[in-house]
């Protein structure tokens, strides 16, 4: 439990350890967030995110409640967001105020609202504040936004898991539609997550002592794979990094592998 889960840090030098006891009780956290929301097994659930630890805390609460968590990757336009959210009938969305890309800000949250003017389904909205707006700037929706923080420090610490079959869903993941409308990829919970398991301790050879890095984003099933599910169901240490791994300078990338001592990476 006193192990690290995630080594996470920001592209503007903010950092954070995640052991698994930590991961543990945020997740459980998080998903008596979710169930006081109405969220219950089989509803989707929309993660709007930057690359935060929140991130894999909010798809961890899903799969323990039984929610199908559905990721849209940070970059994609509230376009891409409002028809990805209308297809899975979700009825919850995750985002931010923002994240940080290449020294820029991303502004998530203006993004998502101008998504949910046309997402008649979404009852509420959950924002991290990461910080990169002053939270009187950021935009909240009296009785559908909520501030990830406040949620968190109201919920109760333990959550009992849902008992799921194999075959129940774990996940919607959409394809990126460059060559068409985006189609929702379903991964089920037993058969992905012995897929995930076995191929990243065969492949990877990942031992107690080693910090791995899987420099892909979550937003797309690589990072699914392996920077949450297979690592962590490993009890792998996994590093998570926001921004760009060529900026501000091309040798971040080297920087970030010997400050931390990664010995395992995956790009």
């Amino acid at each position: 439990r006193t192990k690290a889960a995630i080594i996470w840090e920001g592209e503007e030098g903010h950092e954070q350890v995640l052991t698994y006891q930590d991961l543990h009780r945020e997740v459980q956290k998080f998903a008596n967030v979710l169930k006081s929301l109405g969220v219950k097994k089989g509803d989707r659930v929309t993660l709007y995110l930057p690359m935060v630890p929140q991130l894999p805390i909010a798809m961890l609460a899903c799969a323990r409640i039984g929610a199908v968590h559905s990721v849209v990757f940070g970059g994609f336009s509230a376009e891409s967001l409002r028809d990805r959210i209308n297809d899975s009938q979700s009825r919850v969305l995750i985002t931010a105020d923002g994240g940080w890309r290449r020294g820029n800000i991303v502004t998530l949250k203006r993004f998502a609202d101008e998504a949910l003017e046309g997402c008649p389904d979404v009852e509420h909205v959950v924002v991290v504040h990461r910080g990169v707006l002053d939270a009187t700037h950021v935009p909240m929706k009296e009785g559908r936004d909520h501030w990830w923080h406040r949620r968190m420090g109201e919920a109760p610490l333990e959550c009992p898991c849902e008992e799921m079959d194999s075959e129940d869903p774990l996940y919607l993941l959409y394809t990126s539609g460059t060559t068409g409308k985006p189609k929702g990829q379903l991964h089920t919970t037993g058969g992905y997550l012995t897929g995930v398991a076995v191929t990243h301790r065969w492949v990877f050879d990942v031992t107690d002592k080693d910090i791995y890095w899987c420099s892909a984003d979550i937003g797309w099933v690589t990072g699914h794979s392996y920077i949450v599910y297979g690592p962590l169901v490993n009890g792998a240490t996994t590093f998570m990094y926001e921004g760009a791994p060529d900026y501000p300078t091309r040798t971040r990338w080297w920087e970030l592998i010997e400050k931390y001592r990664i010995n395992i990476l995956y790009t």
